[in-house]
């Protein structure tokens, strides 16, 4: 379950940078902030793909956000 959070979390840490990216292009600004959150997503992406024996296919992403979800709701709804 581990690799889920990991796929998850990395995820969504890269869609998050695209906007900033842009942002940061558009303004003419240095794209620091967006390139480390790009190589923590991509690190976190990683880290789930080698742990997990056979790797991910399509349906097991979108199996892992549903059980990381599901964990959370019930988290704080506990």
């Amino acid at each position: 379950m581990r690799e889920d959070t990991f796929i998850v979390i990395g995820i969504i840490v890269l869609a998050l940078s695209i906007p900033s990216f842009l942002s940061a292009i558009r303004d003419g600004r240095a794209p620091r902030v967006p390139a480390i959150m790009f190589m923590i997503g991509g690190v976190l992406i990683a880290m789930a793909i080698m742990n997990r024996p056979g790797g991910y296919q399509i349906e097991d992403i979108f199996t892992a956000f549903r059980t990381v979800f599901g964990r959370l709701k019930v988290m704080l709804t506990a």
